[in-house]
């Protein structure tokens, strides 16, 4: 019989909605030794937790983390806030003895990041950052073909981010124009996953060169719309990299791209051949081999839907899979590290190393000087 493991969830909007319909849906996929237990959901406002632990199927909810993160009875605790509650969440969980898997961008400080680090280092807990974008099979696959030769010696790394939801300057000032609350804007948000798809696939990253701008400057009051508050984050950023490995790259995020709603896109050049990937159309990968016959050439549509492809538990061949997918493997992932007790990948090692090209940005931005990382 598999061990169930069980999981206290911190966070019930977005992303905690992402992650319930994981943990509902991985054990009917995929096989493993452990799987998950959906025990018990947190969040600050009784009844909008209370709503969600019955929506989502939560056996219990609290409105107080530090309570569930003391419970003996939970194995994992699943941080799916807010950036500014990610540092003291973690640490008390791996003091706590608890496995934990955490929303990016890791921290909202590189400092507070490695201090995560620190913890589940000292620790010695299992831990995992939810860079979900990893795990779509396309983009697995992706990393295989780079990984085996496919594409030879890899030049170039360009990836774009663009979303358009907050281009209305009346739109309101949530936490996510909050600094304090954020970290960052565009490029916390956005950059984040590019970054990581970037390390991922190419490589770490060692000098940047980057610009960050905020276009609204000021927007309503979410609790009083006739009042304006400052806007201490970045709408978009825009940064050139190198590669460890001799690469350079180009890494752009914005929030101010009209009809673009999450187009998350990367190219990638090597010495035999190009990769292509939209997070639109998710299931496919185009790739292109200077080695075809001439009158052959040309990019393929490689449709990533078959058993042979990562992941591929869902459906026949040609049945696409979807967005939330992709949050489904990371548990999966997660289930067979803790069955094997071994670190998972990606992890907080991962989500420092993002950090801190994110802060080489953010440097870069204000000194206008290439900075290393």
């Amino acid at each position: 019989m598999p061990r169930k493991i069980n999981v206290a969830l911190i966070g019930y909007q977005f992303m905690g909605k992402a992650h319930s319909n994981a943990y509902r849906q991985m054990p009917c996929f995929f096989d493993s030794d452990a799987i998950p237990v959906m025990k018990v959901i947190c969040g600050r406002n009784e009844a909008a937790v209370t709503a969600a632990a019955a929506k989502y199927g939560w056996e219990e909810w609290s409105t107080s983390w530090e309570e569930v993160v003391r419970r003996k009875d939970i194995d994992v605790i699943d941080v799916s806030t807010p950036g500014d509650s990610h540092m003291p969440i973690s640490v008390a969980a791996a003091k706590a003895g608890k496995t934990i898997l955490c929303e990016k961008p890791l921290a909202n400080t590189l400092g507070e990041a490695r201090k995560m680090l620190a913890a589940v280092q000292k620790a010695g807990v299992l831990h995992m950052i939810c860079h979900n974008y990893r795990k779509t099979p396309a983009v697995t696959l992706a990393q295989r073909l780079i990984a085996d030769g496919t594409l030879g010696r890899v030049h170039h790394f360009r990836g774009t981010y663009l979303q358009d939801w907050p281009v209305d300057p009346e739109f309101p000032l949530y936490w996510r124009f909050d600094k304090v609350k954020s970290g960052s804007g565009a490029l916390g948000d956005l950059a984040s996953h590019v970054t990581d798809l970037a390390r991922f696939l190419v490589g770490e990253i060692t000098e940047v060169s980057a610009t960050l701008e905020t276009f609204v400057k000021e927007r309503p009051l979410v609790d009083n719309p006739k009042k304006k508050g400052k806007v201490t984050v970045d709408d978009a950023s825009l940064a050139l990299v190198r590669f460890a490995n001799g690469a350079i790259g180009t890494i752009e995020a914005t929030r101010f791209a009209p009809g673009r709603k999450n187009y998350n896109r990367f190219e990638i050049n090597g010495s035999k051949g190009s990769l292509v990937f939209n997070l639109e159309r998710l299931n496919e990968l185009d790739l292109y081999l200077r080695d075809d016959p001439a009158y052959a050439q040309g990019f393929r549509n490689i449709m990533v839907t078959d058993p042979s492809h990562p992941y591929w538990k869902w459906w026949p061949a040609g049945h696409i899979i979807g967005y939330e997918h992709t949050f489904t493997h990371i548990v999966y992932d997660l289930m067979q590290a803790i069955s094997q007790n071994k670190q998972p990948s990606p992890n907080f090692d991962d989500g420092v190393k993002n950090q801190a090209v994110l802060d080489a940005m953010e440097k870069s931005s204000s000194s206008k000087k290439w900075v290393k990382v």
